[in-house]
Order: C-alpha cells, then structure tokens, then sequence
C-alpha cells in the first residue's frame, strides 16, 4: 500500500483551472513514438488540481472526426520531448498500444483508478509516492 494517496485529477477541459505553466498545454499536438511514428494527437490533459502540474496526456487515435478514437493515458514521465507541435513518448508503438486503455466518455470515470497499474505498466514512480520528482516537462 502507498503512503498516499493519489492526489485529485481533473480534466484540464472540463475545469476552470489553469496549469502553472502555459507553455505545458499540449492540447492537439501530434503524439509520436520513440521511432517518430504518429500514434495520435492529445485529446486532453489531466492535470493534479492541487499543483496545477500535467500528470497525465489523453492521446486519442483512429476514429474519424474524433468518433470511435481509442484512448490511452500516458503519465507525463514517459515524455522525452516536446516541439512547437509534437509530442515524443519515450516508448514504441506497440508498446503505447498495449497500455491500458480508457473509455473518456464514461461519466463516471475516475483517473486516479488503476493508475498505479498505469504507472507500473510503463515502469515508472507514481506521482504521489514518496520521493517523486516531477519530470524537466515541456522540454522546451
């Protein structure tokens, strides 16, 4: 069992709330693979109310018009870097494509379920444990 527990998480979109730094909304760039392959595009943020820091980037891919999309979240810490208009995730393809995926359209959805299982799918420190360092994001 953790410590503590994960801070409350808000989709940037469906708040008021504006991040501590601007220069970290990515909304709409194109997402890449660690071998420069398009996975998608970031369909949104999910920022920790609290810190107003990017914890997490919804990247939807496929569907047409954003209809029938597949989602992934991908905690921030997996970012290697950031351009004007990309996004680069420090993993393949495959890899992002077998991440646990979520539905944005269930109303009841919580991020912070399973987001241990996340974090540890990608080999990576939740962001609320003990020692965290939040990651040199946007990289700009």
């Amino acid at each position: 069992m953790t410590e503590k527990e994960p801070l409350g998480l808000v989709r940037l979109d469906d708040s008021d709330l504006m991040l501590a730094k601007a220069e970290d909304d990515v909304r709409g760039a194109t997402v890449v693979d660690s071998d420069g392959t398009e996975i998608g595009k970031v369909s949104s943020l999910f920022v920790d109310a609290d810190e107003r820091r990017v914890r997490l980037l919804d990247v939807a891919h496929g569907g047409l018009l954003g209809l029938g999309a597949e989602h992934r979240l991908i905690p921030v810490d997996a970012v290697v870097e950031v351009s004007e208009d990309r996004v680069t995730i420090g993993r393949t393809r495959t890899e992002i494509a077998h991440a646990p995926g979520y539905d944005p359209e269930l109303t009841e959805f919580d991020p912070t379920e399973n987001l241990e299982d996340l974090y540890g799918y990608y080999g990576m420190t939740p962001y609320w444990f003990p020692g965290y360092r939040y990651p040199r994001f946007p990289f700009r």
